[in-house]
């Protein structure tokens, strides 16, 4: 193997393209759902609301 400093930029992706099946990540577990009635103390700041109020474009 080369120098590392002499890596191209091809030769680069080439390596990590060999490695990246050996670095498998677990999947992490879902959170459990919450029911809406046990969710409490949420407030949202009045700039916030009014933002997302403003982009109703994109929920509807």
């Amino acid at each position: 193997m080369a120098n590392p400093v002499e890596l191209s930029l091809i030769e680069l992706r080439v390596d990590c393209a060999r490695m990246a099946p050996h670095w498998v990540v677990p999947a992490a577990p879902l959170p459990e759902p919450v029911h809406p009635s046990l969710i409490h103390g949420i407030t949202v700041p009045p700039a916030s609301a009014r933002l997302i109020d403003s982009m109703s474009q994109y929920g509807d």
